[in-house]
């Protein structure tokens, strides 16, 4: 299952650092035009060469309606949704505090099936593009999916395979 999860183009070094590059330009655009108030910037964390499949698009668009409802009662502001070789992504901006919106998504990412796939990443403005960490409302750093050590950590490290976390992401998957 594993093959079909990570079926489709391979995106390159160079792909990944220009999308991370209009990321940034997106989100200061977006905060520039809204700056009171919170965004939401919901990409998934897919290790190896492939970042967007048939498979990996549908769980993309159900964490979407999830969080769609998770904020049904809140003011949107604005959103959009970018489906691209390098990944889904998905924006919105919204009339709340950016620590309720991070303690919002951090439910998510915690109890939504495939949450612990996603990053649910907050910003707002302060001069300067700000984020909201795990740290910064009192929880603990996100647990390795292998390892259960911290994710960064074995990140940096690189503790594990793209073989062996592209396995344990297809059994999350092929759970549900």
């Amino acid at each position: 299952m594993s093959e079909e999860v990570f079926s489709g183009a391979e995106v390159s070094l160079a792909e990944m650092l220009e999308t991370r590059e209009k990321r940034v330009s997106r989100q200061e655009a977006l905060l520039h035009k809204w700056p009171d108030a919170s965004l939401l910037l919901a990409t998934m964390n897919i290790p190896g060469p492939v970042k967007s499949s048939v498979v990996l698009s549908r769980i993309f668009s159900q964490m979407v309606a999830q969080i769609k409802k998770q904020l049904a009662d809140i003011h949107v502001l604005y959103k959009v949704e970018y489906d691209i070789k390098t990944g889904p992504e998905f924006y919105l901006l919204a009339d709340v505090s950016p620590m309720f919106l991070k303690e919002v998504m951090i439910d998510l990412e915690e109890n939504f099936p495939y949450g612990r796939l996603f990053d649910l990443d907050i910003h707002y403005f302060a001069d300067s593009l700000q984020s909201i960490s795990r740290q910064d409302i009192n929880l603990p750093p996100r647990q390795c999916l292998i390892c259960h050590r911290e994710a960064k950590e074995c990140g940096r490290q690189r503790r594990h395979s793209v073989e062996e976390m592209q396995e344990k992401i297809a059994e999350i998957i092929n759970q549900e």
